[in-house]
């Protein structure tokens, strides 16, 4: 039996009762923009899944005052409202740095709160009622998605009890917080790695404090690892016993099948990965393939993507099994670590995404001799253990950590609808959520 619910209403009916306030954003000026002010956010740093502030512009401090009115308040539940991104949701936390909404994003924000519950009314939004009435709103139009402010007064809610939707938002937002904390934990983890791989292995730190004297900040075992003498390259200067090797020397870069001549067979498939499934992180709704394929073209939590054409990205993925798709290349090597091969892409990425852009097609793309072109200095036997190691305790911990939020993400989407439905109730899903607090 599910939780009762009130008769639907509408949001036109919860503004007349002083219940809930929604408003849109603020038309700045380009000259209003570029200082170290409040932040203006815009539509496109509502992400599916948070609020990126990364890149974000901000208002000259003496604009300040005058933007307030449009000041985002903790609790409020925040939609994108113009273009393919319409309906993207996400919720302004306390820990939020404060920001001014823009034009195309609109904040919905409780009033009362016997009433409704803005924790609520952020996971209703990602519910069958409201998307459906989202998605008939542009079926109605065949101008670019637009979810106007009269659009949103029409829109209906149904609501239970205040106490059952604090709960909701509870048990909802318990999963959001440790997926977001897992999060960045996850980009700071990163930073550590991609920082020492720059300093080891592009900027040769350790090397060139020993040939100059200086302390390397390293415990001795680790520093007398590095040698202590550069010498000339190819590269320019490069450690003394070390070698340049290309990209496709420290790696094996599989290319993913046409999968559509891979149907599936016996009710066994593999969801297919393509650009659209490694830029997400997730297989949901993905064409199938057969199972039977090569294990060179199954795609596992761990493993390396490198998108090769249109955009072109190179992932620790961490969605589940898959069948590797043309367009992708699955990045694997025998002899050298895996945050080698990873970050070695990853440092000549840009230069990979200005060659794609250059081409004369409506998909650019890089060739196989350009990983040929892309090079990186190693040591010319091996890299010793304890230098692979500190990296590597931070790199393999990513898709791990990846995993776990797919995880959880997972079981927020299967309990989302049924509490919003309330198809089950409050203390079923307390349950499994603390059946699933060791992920």
């Amino acid at each position: 039996m599910g939780v009762e619910r009130f008769e639907e209403t509408t949001f036109a009916k919860l503004i007349s009762e002083g219940s809930l306030e929604i408003g849109d954003g603020y038309r700045a000026k380009n000259e209003e923009l570029g200082g170290d002010g409040l932040i203006f956010l815009r539509a496109g740093h509502v992400t599916d899944t948070h609020i990126d502030f990364n890149g974000v512009e901000r208002f000259h401090a003496e604009r300040d005052p005058s933007v307030r009115s449009k000041l985002a308040r903790a609790g409020d539940a925040v939609i994108t409202t113009k273009g393919n991104s319409t309906g993207r949701t996400a919720f302004v936390s306390h820990a939020m740095p404060p920001f001014v909404y823009s034009p195309h994003l609109s904040y919905w924000r409780s009033q009362n709160s016997g009433w409704i519950e803005g924790g609520f009314l952020h996971y209703w939004s990602k519910g069958s009622e409201f998307t459906n009435q989202l998605a008939g709103m542009k079926a109605s139009t065949d101008m670019a998605p637009y979810l106007s402010l009269v659009d949103q007064r029409r829109l209906h809610i149904s609501l239970p009890a205040i106490a059952e939707q604090r709960a909701i938002a509870q048990i909802l937002g318990t999963l959001d917080d440790k997926i977001e904390l897992t999060r960045r934990l996850s980009v700071t983890l990163e930073a550590i790695a991609r920082a020492l791989f720059k300093s080891w292995f592009v900027d040769f730190d350790p090397v060139r404090a020993r040939a100059e004297g200086r302390d390397p900040g390293l415990p001795k075992p680790l520093a007398d690892l590095f040698p202590a003498r550069l010498i000339d390259s190819e590269l320019g200067q490069i450690p003394e016993g070390w070698e340049v090797r290309s990209l496709d020397q420290i790696a094996r870069f599989v290319n993913g099948l046409a999968l559509q001549k891979y149907p599936p067979t016996d009710d066994r498939s593999l969801p297919v990965i393509k650009i659209a499934q490694l830029r997400s992180g997730r297989a949901d709704g993905a064409d199938r393939a057969s199972a039977d394929l090569d294990p060179d073209y199954v795609v596992t939590d761990g493993d390396i993507l490198f998108s090769w054409s249109g955009s072109l990205e190179c992932v620790l993925w961490a969605g589940g099994p898959g069948a590797l798709n043309q367009h992708l290349f699955k990045v694997t090597s025998s002899h050298y670590p895996r945050w080698l091969c990873y970050f070695g892409v990853h440092h000549h990425l840009d230069d990979f995404r200005h060659i794609a852009a250059g081409k004369a097609t409506t998909m650019g793309h890089i060739q196989r001799h350009h990983l040929s072109d892309a090079k990186i200095a190693v040591p010319a036997k091996s890299i010793p253990p304890a230098i692979d190691q500190q990296i590597s305790v931070a790199f393999e911990s990513l898709w791990k950590r990846e995993r776990e939020s797919c995880t959880l993400a997972a079981l927020r989407d299967t309990l989302l609808p049924k509490l919003i439905s309330g198809e089950i109730r409050i203390a079923d899903a307390e349950r499994v959520v603390t059946q699933n607090r060791s992920c």
